[in-house]
């Protein structure tokens, strides 16, 4: 994954976000077109939520920036568990001089700047962790109301996280996006539509379609 095009939280002109919805129906379309039941992958697997591989606690350095995890790691959440070498955070714009001063008075060394918005960091354990600063409306709310797993670190909750991926419109963000809504429950899609119906209104139509993609590949074993 090329480290600038996660999740692009900059405002876009409107013929560049057009362009990228125009792209992800073309993908969702040849998806839905080629979509049968089942994934090649047992059914309990697909359920399966694992914290195998253990993380930084950035919590420890950024003791007065509110954050929570986002990326491949709090995907794990909520779809079955992969390599991810990568730990990123996504904080509000207004406590970026905040968590720069923390991360260097911890001895972290900064490696440069996001074209997204933000930057990334070598810490002391030798974890690279990339600081996405976002202004969206959204943020400050998937901030205070996150998920605490098992290792009691904050991550974004799942609505907000399928916002950052259908938002993005990288195809491996859709394919994560439409696993994860496979494995969520009838309360969590409730709560999914309406972030979405919220901030993403015009995207609807390709929620729907990644919730279906989602569910007919959660019906293998059934």
């Amino acid at each position: 994954m090329e480290r600038n095009q996660k999740y692009d939280l900059i405002r876009r002109p409107s013929g560049e976000t057009e362009h990228i919805a125009h792209r992800r129906r073309e993908y969702l379309a040849i998806a839905l077109r080629k979509a049968k039941p089942g994934s090649g992958s047992h059914h309990n697997f697909l359920r399966k939520r694992t914290l195998t591989y253990t993380v930084t606690d950035p919590g420890k350095i950024l003791n007065r920036t509110p954050f929570v995890i986002v990326g491949g790691v709090a995907t794990r959440l909520y779809m079955p568990e992969r390599v991810t070498l990568d730990l990123d955070i996504l904080i509000a714009a207004e406590d970026m001089l905040t968590a720069e001063k923390e991360l260097t008075l911890a001895g972290c060394q900064k490696q440069g700047s996001l074209s997204i918005g933000g930057s990334t960091w070598l810490l002391p354990d030798r974890t690279v962790l990339d600081v996405i600063v976002s202004d969206a409306l959204w943020t400050e709310e998937a901030i205070r109301h996150p998920r605490i797993a098992a290792d009691a670190l904050p991550y974004i909750d799942l609505p907000y996280l399928i916002l950052m991926k259908l938002h993005s419109g990288r195809v491996q963000d859709l394919a994560d996006i439409s696993r994860m809504l496979g494995g969520a429950d009838g309360e969590r899609l409730r709560s999914v539509r309406t972030v979405i119906g919220k901030y993403l209104p015009n995207d609807m139509e390709d929620l729907e379609s990644l919730i279906l993609l989602g569910k007919l590949e959660t019906e293998a074993g059934h």
